[in-house]
């Protein structure tokens, strides 16, 4: 069995794919979970050795929890699927977990101007800012890349399916008394089109769907 499971949200990212899964470390299982591609890339990852789940609704949180769900190793990783995250940086973060640590983030370096753009960053800024009054925590980023104890994560029982599923995570495991830390990591221009971030109507969806969950954690 893996030590790790590594769990990959996928939408046509086919482009990127070859050089995430060269970068996945040994002793890790790569879940790829395909939601919705067109482009031949669950038929890329799963020629490649993946494990390749099939979820047809479309949402980060839907993808990212049926990952979740299939994970069977002790520990489980989350990370984008487009190149933009580097998977051999995660064995740092797990380490973290033996020292203490319930939930690591991590807090992303950009490695070119064009990497995070200007409106997610600020946007990003404005949810940690958020969360800090909220719940006492202080985080940076609310970066996609982030590890956790399988069993523990799966009994947060998250609910979100969209893009509030990140921003849920920290808030339940706040409210469950994690420990939540940061480390970072390389952030680099993700090939191929993003979904959300890389443009203005894509980070407005994200602010409203992160919107709503901070408004029902301070109902």
């Amino acid at each position: 069995m893996a030590d790790v499971d590594l769990v990959l949200p996928c939408l046509n990212e086919v482009g990127a794919l070859p050089w995430v899964l060269a970068r996945i470390p040994p002793d890790y299982r790569a879940i790829v979970v395909d939601n919705g591609s067109t482009d031949g890339s669950a038929e890329y990852a799963r020629a490649a050795g993946a494990t390749v789940v099939t979820e047809p609704m479309k949402g980060f949180g839907a993808a990212v929890a049926a990952g979740v769900a299939a994970a069977t190793a002790p520990v489980v990783a989350i990370c984008d699927a487009d190149a933009s995250l580097d998977p051999s940086e995660l064995p740092r973060l797990v380490a973290m977990l033996e020292t203490g640590a319930d939930l690591v983030l991590g807090r992303r370096v950009p490695t070119h101007r064009h990497a995070w753009p200007l409106h997610a960053r600020v946007a990003n800024a404005f949810l940690a800012q958020r969360i800090h009054a909220v719940t006492g925590v202080r985080i940076t980023d609310i970066g996609p890349m982030r590890v956790a104890r399988t069993e523990a994560l799966a009994g947060l029982q998250l609910q979100d399916r969209r893009s509030g599923y990140p921003l849920e995570m920290v808030l339940r495991a706040a409210d469950a008394g994690w420990r939540i830390v940061e480390a970072d990591v390389a952030y680099s221009p993700r090939i191929g089109r993003s979904k959300v971030t890389g443009t203005v109507r894509g980070t407005i969806t994200a602010i409203r769907d992160m919107s709503r969950i901070l408004r029902g954690a301070t109902a």
